[in-house]
């Protein structure tokens, strides 16, 4: 009996090891809840990550529609994200806390400046630095939540984008001739160059209406200097002399053939060996990162062929002056003879540039000294025994710098409505009808570091008959004084049109309302001295005055011409600033970093 028993249970065991399917039912009862939750999990990650990378591309295209509109960038990503089913949008602004929360998505938005070159990627991006040209956009959400929500702690959505946008532009400062005189002109250009010029009137003209490329002319200077494989930047560091610069220019092409024989007569008659820093000449920001043949899209880079040149001729000028005898180049005046003094622009700032907002260009100082003797006609005897022997008109002029700043450019509503604005500084004109304490010292003349005093000069010389003394002694002295105040800077604003034409747009002249030479002859304080002779010459003066001043004025127009054209030339005008944009773009917003 108990074998029986004990068979039977055995047999039980058996039967219940060898049949599993009990086995499978609890085990997968006991794992289930497990599964679920893994899966919830699973889906809730899948759904995460999913949305995690939508953000991110919500961010990316928010971050270039803020840099494409630098000056409403909160705006910009609000409704950038907001059109792209972003739920609640809040802008979080400095200082402020704000934590994300179902149905309210907070993000930053920070403009400031990007600068690709930078050795640290994670310091290429500086936060509020200006001028801005990058925005970087953070956002932060709470995801959307399916299954998981109470198993596992909910996340917090966190991505960010940095998107750059340089708008650029190419601008100068001065080079303008609104009349030419040929004689003047080579006289100049001669004595800047140490050489004798004698271009036409006509090859002059064609100089003015020219533009070159400056790319195309560094890339000739990059031939002519036997650089290969460099970028522009590395051509502008070196340095050419106004001949090798003057046949870059002639080889640019479409250049036309009146222009280009006149650079060419110029290359060939510059025999100086003075190198100049050719970037002192231009500087081409960032398009100078190109490799030599290249060229930035939508950006034109001209510049004025005659502005170049006489640019270059300035820098090369080794002394800083320029003497020059004009002769009797005026009607009614016997001799003029000319000086020029020439001085660096305040941090050897170029006078074209392609750059950025915050871009400068300036002027050269200029000091001219004109001193004309007129004659005084076939009947020099003014009455009571007084004979006119001879008048001049002594004239010292001095220019500050002229400056050009780049303050903003923008594209409100896309290309077509591009628009440049340049803040344009004149130079101060102080204009003297004087004898300077420089008319004896070319070297005080020509220093620029120290400013020039002035005492009365010699205008008129007489000759007094008293029965019958003759007395040749006598002099008629006196100075004035005139200035152009007109320094704050105005906003010159440029449209697209204006930029294709290159149009020049000028600062007003607004303290000197009359000719300048004539102004300064109205003013002008005379007295008569006789070297220690005792005599009242009271009537004396009251005789010449008039005589004296009549003639003077009749040289006023012509001599305002001179010193005008002489200025122009150089690319510096009295009380102006002249202004030119050849080239302009917005750019385009990409992401950074």
């Amino acid at each position: 009996m108990l074998l029986y028993v004990c068979n039977g249970i055995g047999r039980l065991a058996r039967l219940m090891l060898s049949d599993r399917k009990a086995n499978f039912t609890v085990m997968a009862a006991l794992s289930a809840p497990v599964a679920l939750a893994l899966a919830a999990v699973a889906i809730d990650e899948a759904s995460i990550y999913t949305e995690r990378r939508e953000a991110q591309a919500m961010v990316d295209l928010a971050a270039i529609t803020a840099a494409s509109n630098m000056t409403n960038v909160n705006t910009a990503v609000v409704t950038t994200l907001t059109d792209n089913g972003m739920p609640g949008v809040v802008v979080q602004a400095s200082g402020q806390t704000i934590e994300p929360a179902a149905g309210k998505t907070v993000v930053t938005v920070t403009p400031g400046r990007y600068v690709a070159s930078g050795a640290n990627v994670g310091q290429r991006f500086q936060a509020s630095i200006t001028p801005y040209n990058a925005v970087r956009v953070t956002l932060k959400k709470i995801p959307a939540r399916y299954f998981a929500s109470s198993l596992i702690p909910t996340p917090v959505i966190g991505t960010q984008a940095t998107a750059s946008m340089t708008p650029q532009a190419t601008f100068s400062v001065g080079s303008r001739l609104a009349s030419l005189d040929g004689g003047i002109l080579n006289a100049l250009l001669g004595g800047l160059l140490g050489t004798n010029i004698s271009l036409s009137v006509m090859d002059y003209n064609a100089l003015i209406s020219a533009d070159v490329s400056v790319l195309s002319f560094v890339d000739g200077l990059a031939t002519q200097l036997n650089l290969t494989g460099v970028s522009y930047s590395d051509v502008l560091a070196s340095k050419a002399t106004v001949g090798q610069i003057a046949t870059a220019m002639a080889n640019v092409p479409g250049l036309g053939n009146t222009a280009k024989a006149a650079l060419q007569t110029i290359a060939s008659k510059s025999t100086s060996t003075v190198k100049i820093p050719l970037s002192h000449l231009v500087d081409l920001g960032s398009v100078g990162k190109l490799g030599l043949g290249q060229r930035p899209a939508g950006l034109g880079v001209d510049a004025s062929a005659l502005g170049m040149l006489t640019a270059a001729a300035g820098l090369a000028n080794g002394s800083k002056q320029v003497d020059v005898a004009l002769g009797a180049t005026i009607p009614g005046v016997l001799s003029t003879t000319l000086a020029i003094a020439i001085g660096e622009p305040p941090q050897s700032s170029p006078w074209l540039a392609v750059g950025e907002a915050g871009t400068v260009v300036r002027t050269a100082q200029t000091r001219i000294k004109l001193l004309l003797t007129l004659g005084v006609g076939s009947n020099p005897n003014l009455g009571g025994g007084i004979s006119l022997l001879s008048v001049k008109l002594p004239l010292n002029v001095e220019v500050a710098y002229a400056e050009a700043k780049l303050t903003d450019i923008s594209c409100p509503t896309g290309p077509d409505s591009l628009k440049v604005t340049i803040a344009a500084k004149p130079g101060v004109a102080a204009v003297n009808l004087a004898a300077s304490d420089a008319d004896n010292s070319p070297t005080a003349f020509a220093d620029f570091s120290n400013p020039q005093s002035f005492s009365d000069a010699n205008i008129a010389d007489l000759s007094l008959t008293l029965l019958l003394l003759k007395i040749d002694l006598l002099q008629v002295k006196g100075s004035a004084a005139a200035e152009v105040t007109n320094v704050s800077p105005t906003n010159l604003v440029f449209n697209k049109t204006e930029i294709a034409a290159k149009t020049i747009k000028t600062t007003p002249t607004r303290d000197l309302t009359q000719t300048l030479t004539a102004s300064l002859v109205d003013n002008l304080r005379l007295y008569v001295g006789a070297l220690g002779i005792g005599l009242d010459l009271t009537a004396i003066l009251g005789v010449v005055k008039q005589p004296v001043l009549a003639l003077l004025k009749t040289v006023t127009a012509p001599v305002d011409t001179l010193l005008y054209n002489l200025l122009d030339t150089l690319g510096v005008h009295l009380g102006e600033a002249d202004v030119r944009v050849t080239g302009a773009t917005c750019g385009r917003a990409v992401l950074v970093q």
